[in-house]
């Protein structure tokens, strides 16, 4: 009886997740000026159910759009009536995602990790695995590596932090966040792999060894935990947070359109039904507010990094506004050696610059508050790739991924330790 009770759960779970047969991502290239300004009007045109995957940047940028089904004669009707050219990226969302799960399920049958050693980094893995990670890795390296919760999300999830730290007070410090959009899988589990990789490196890499000599390095892997689990069993494409929005039939709210910077201005919505939803008020999310008390009370964090995917991107502050930073000079030249190392394993190409000139304007953005509370090298990832697969990017990506990453990051933080203040 009670296996026919958890078939039946598994049922109703499968019935529940939402589905994407047919739909299409399409890309759409501008040829000028105006044909970008009709582009952009396409994202308040909510009769096509549009979902932005790449947003509007200029006229050699490409705008991916993921377009249901039943919108797709009626969209592409459109673009060709505006005599837009465009192409099928993705000829059915479904069928990649059908592909993803039955590769997580296969390699999930096999034995679950006793330690961080046998962990398989080369696969996605659900909130349940990481969390367990992050307690192995504590347990396995207790004079590095310790856990802080943060806070707790909207559903009630712990917002874990993993602090790797050589002892001492006050020191000064480094963030990391992957996951703030639920959907970016790659960037996940890129950070599982940075966690092992500082605890494999630390004392092996002197770089990495002179930083947590001198620094200590917070890890927070999963942003938005409720997203996160919303993405892997209801709904893949999920991006925001989940917590109610009053009057509306639409959740969540965009993580990275709710901070204290330039709140409410161009580049964020206040539909409750856009991925890009601001929310009702500066850090009315759980999961913002718990970084902003944590970077607060810190007080002595030198360099934020906030890994988001795709387009291939290294971004500094702002997004908000065009007055550029102070320090624009320093962190236009670090971000170009970033990437120069982070192109030296594999060649993959990495655009970088400002926000707001490399990509769009976008307020209420995590680094723009950062930046403005004294955080000089804060910076923004767009991480693989550039459009093939989206936020769909093979599981045989992942370690490649995080590997040139890495090299990026290695960049900025040991910038970062040799410049303290």
């Amino acid at each position: 009886m009670r296996g026919l009770f958890a078939l039946a759960a598994l049922l109703v779970a499968a019935l529940a997740k939402e589905t994407f047969v047919g739909h299409q991502v399409i890309r759409i290239s501008a040829k000028d000026e105006v044909q970008l300004s009709l582009i952009k009007d396409l994202e308040d045109m909510v009769e096509f159910e549009l979902d932005f995957w790449r947003g509007v940047t200029d006229v050699e940028t490409p705008v991916d759009v993921r377009v249901p089904f039943h919108s797709l004669q009626s969209f592409k009707s459109h673009l060709e009536s505006l005599n837009m050219d465009y192409r099928i990226m993705i000829e059915d969302l479904q069928t990649m995602l059908d592909e993803e799960q039955e590769e997580m399920e296969s390699t999930a049958r096999v034995a679950e990790p006793r330690n961080t050693d046998s962990f398989d980094f080369s696969r996605y893995h659900t909130i349940s695995e990481i969390y367990s990670f992050q307690d192995m890795l504590v347990a396995e390296n207790p004079d590095l590596v310790s856990k802080i919760v943060i806070g707790q999300s909207y559903e009630g999830r712990a917002l874990n932090v993993l602090k790797f730290s050589t002892g001492g007070t006050g020191r000064p410090a480094i963030w990391i966040d992957t996951g703030i959009h639920s959907r970016e899988w790659v960037t996940q589990a890129s950070g599982t792999w940075f966690a092992k990789k500082i605890v494999s490196n630390y004392g092996r890499d002197p770089a990495l060894t002179a930083i947590l000599n001198k620094m200590d390095i917070f890890v927070e892997i999963v942003t938005n935990p409720d997203g996160f689990y919303y993405s892997h069993n209801s709904n893949r494409m999920w991006r925001k947070t989940r917590k109610p929005n009053p009057g509306s039939r639409c959740a969540g709210v965009d993580p990275n359109r709710n901070w204290d910077a330039g709140f409410g201005g161009p580049g964020a919505s206040s539909n409750p039904c856009s991925e890009t939803y601001r929310g009702p008020r500066a850090h009315s999310e759980s999961e913002v507010q718990s970084i902003v008390n944590f970077v607060k009370t810190h007080g002595n964090i030198q360099a934020f990094v906030s890994i988001h995917s795709y387009s291939q991107m290294l971004l500094y502050p702002y997004g908000y506004t065009r007055t550029p930073v102070k320090d624009q000079t320093e962190l236009h030249n670090l971000a170009k050696k970033a990437i120069t190392d982070l192109a030296s394993l594999y060649g993959t190409r990495y655009r970088y610059g400002s926000i707001i000139n490399t990509i769009y304007q976008a307020s209420g953005g995590t680094i723009d508050w950062t930046y403005n509370q004294g955080i000089k090298y804060s910076y923004t990832f767009e991480l693989r790739d550039t459009g093939r697969y989206g936020f769909i990017l093979p599981a045989n990506q992942i370690i490649p991924t995080a590997t040139e990453t890495w090299l990026a990051l290695m960049a900025i933080m040991d910038h970062a330790s040799k410049n303290t203040y």
